[in-house]
This record gives structure tokens, sequence and C-alpha cells, in this order.
């Protein structure tokens, strides 16, 4: 997937913007429902992402920034995140160190149920998107998006992600995108709204 440059302030972030890329995430998720659930505090969710930015998404995937307001996280098709065993030991040592009791078990356990959902035909999956608290209500979230959407539209290829965030819904709705379940990270815990966009004929 070679889209290097897609508007005057996003471009495709490289290996070495990890930094960047994960500190936005980090920042766009500490107030997470899904995320505060399982990992407990905002330094936990930030141990997460770093290692999600770093060692997953920015090696097999790719990610874009909005300057240093806005960046996503996604996977092309046919690709699904590779999880080896130093990965995994990072995993749990940052828990340790920063997440709530149980986080470990509350995020495998996420985690199943986040790939019982997910989608075997190929699709562009899109892990995050996330914008810094001064960049929110300012249009960042669309201008990261909308580029994508049109360059999946092109391909003809669907687009998947899951909404941990109910507030977010309406904005992933107005971009075609349709809830194809819901479940909750426990019961009566949170809930993830697994979402779809098929490609848009007007494009």
């Amino acid at each position: 997937m070679h889209i290097d440059l897609i508007g005057t302030e996003l471009y495709r972030a490289s290996q070495t913007d990890w930094r960047e890329v994960a500190d936005i995430t980090a920042e766009g998720f500490a107030e997470d429902p899904i995320n505060l659930w399982a990992f407990g505090n905002a330094r936990a969710i930030r141990s997460v992402m770093t290692i999600m930015a770093r060692d997953i998404y920015l090696k097999q995937g790719f990610s874009h920034l909005h300057g240093d307001e806005g960046a996503t996280l996604w996977l092309p098709p046919g690709v699904t995140a590779n999880f080896g065993s130093l990965t995994m030991l990072k995993f749990a040592m940052g828990l340790a160190r920063h997440a709530s009791k149980g986080a470990r078990a509350r995020a495998e356990a996420l985690g199943r149920k986040m790939h019982q959902h997910h989608p075997s035909e190929p699709h562009y999956y899109l892990f995050t998107i996330a914008t810094r608290e001064t960049a929110r209500g300012r249009g960042v979230g669309k201008e990261l998006l909308d580029p994508m959407l049109a360059h999946a539209d092109r391909e003809r290829m669907p687009v998947y992600l899951e909404n941990s965030n109910p507030a977010n819904s309406g904005f992933y709705m107005s971009r075609g995108f349709e809830r194809t379940a819901l479940f909750e990270a426990e019961d009566g815990g949170p809930v993830m709204e697994p979402m779809w966009r098929e490609p848009s004929q007007e494009r």
C-alpha cells in the first residue's frame, strides 16, 4: 500500500516515527471505555499503544500522521498482525509495571472476542484513529480517514474497524460504516462495536 503523501498535512509515517504515532494514539485513547476497562489507566494504555505502533503496525502495516495532531494505524488486505514471543513479553512486562490487576487476562479475553468477530474476507483494517485533545472538533479525524476510504474505494476493497467508544458511532456511520455486531468486553462491561464498510459506488 503506497500512499506516502495524500494531503498537505497528511503523510505516511516511517518506522522512526513510532514515538509520535504512539504518543498521539495513547492520548487519543486515554479515556476510551474499552481500553480503560482492559488496562486500568492512561499510563498502561500508553505502554500498549507504544508496542502496537513500534512493533506491530509500523512493521507489518502502515500509519498516517496529520502533522502532530492525529494518527492512524492500519493493516492492508491479507495481513494479520503477527505477535511474536518477544512482542508478547514486552506486553506482559508493560502490563505488569503499569496496568491494574487482572489486565493481562482482560486483554487476552478481549482479543479472543475481537478475533471471533473479525471478518475473513480481504479488507483494510483500521486498528486505531486518534487525535490529540487540542485537535478535537477541527476535522482532523475526517482528514485522516477520508483519503484512505477513497483509496479503498478505488481498489474496490472494504474497510473494517472495531469502534470502542459509542460517541464515535455517528462519525463512522456518516462515512458508510455499518454495525455488524455488538459485544460486551465482559458481562455488564463496556461494549465493542465491529463496523464494516463496503466500497462506495459514488467514487
